[in-house]
């Protein structure tokens, strides 16, 4: 139980400091979230959970090809937000995001990797 307290507290840590470094400066608060700080975490609680080699490797292969269909949101959110505003543009975002996964998933299929 005090591992899994340590694993929220720390998780939730990330979380806060990418917010407040994003409201003291965009730059920087956009390098931090963009750094893998929550896959890396991720992969250190496999470690520590003594999770088999074969699925820490398999976390960080399936993060790789989930973050590619996500890139499309990253640039369509900042042209959509002054134009319908923050609520539809989320939606928006998460619209595209998931076309983008489906889309992606059905061309690398085409390569022997199975996403969905």
């Amino acid at each position: 139980m005090p591992f899994l307290i340590v694993k929220y507290l720390a998780s939730a840590a990330v979380i806060v400091l990418v917010s407040e470094l994003a409201k003291r400066g965009d730059r920087m608060g956009a390098f931090v979230a963009a750094l893998p700080l929550v896959t890396l975490l991720t992969l250190f609680w496999l470690y520590f959970e003594n999770q088999p080699e074969a699925k820490i490797a398999n976390h960080a292969w399936y993060t790789f090809w989930y973050v590619l269909p996500t890139l499309p949101m990253f640039l369509a959110f900042p042209w959509l937000l002054p134009r319908i505003g923050f609520w539809p543009t989320m939606g928006a975002s998460a619209a595209i995001t998931l076309a983008g996964f489906g889309l992606f998933a059905l061309i690398i299929r085409r390569f022997g990797i199975e996403l969905l």
